[in-house]
């Protein structure tokens, strides 16, 4: 067996590099969307926005949240019903609410508003 060499292969791929404004952007819309998803969060934990118009329309800066996180800021529910919701609908405690199928999205609908 050859020893190893500190050349790289032609076959390694790395993501391109990006220049200071863009990482400087891409931090900024992060922080952003962090912003409006505590807002989002407090929101829901105060009654003054409902989980369902979130589940069935949901914004941009919401897609790439795990529904998991959104359901736990809903009153009244804490970790072990939100798993029994997850796991009685199929739905993985990783899955983003952009992720969702259609069939997920409404049989979750349809049960929280039970």
């Amino acid at each position: 067996m050859a020893p190893a060499t500190g050349t790289t292969s032609a076959n390694t791929s790395t993501a391109p590099e990006r220049s200071l404004n863009q990482r400087m952007d891409a931090l900024a819309r992060a922080n952003e969307i962090r912003v409006q998803r505590a807002q989002l969060k407090r929101d829901l934990k105060a009654g003054r926005r409902s989980i369902h118009s979130l589940l069935l329309n949901p914004p941009e800066y919401l897609e790439t949240a795990k529904v998991f996180d959104m359901l736990l800021a809903v009153p009244k529910y804490g970790r072990v019903k939100v798993n029994k919701i997850l796991a009685h609908c199929r739905i993985a405690p990783s899955k983003t609410i952009g992720g969702l199928s259609e069939r997920q999205r409404s049989e979750l609908v349809n049960l929280l508003h039970h």
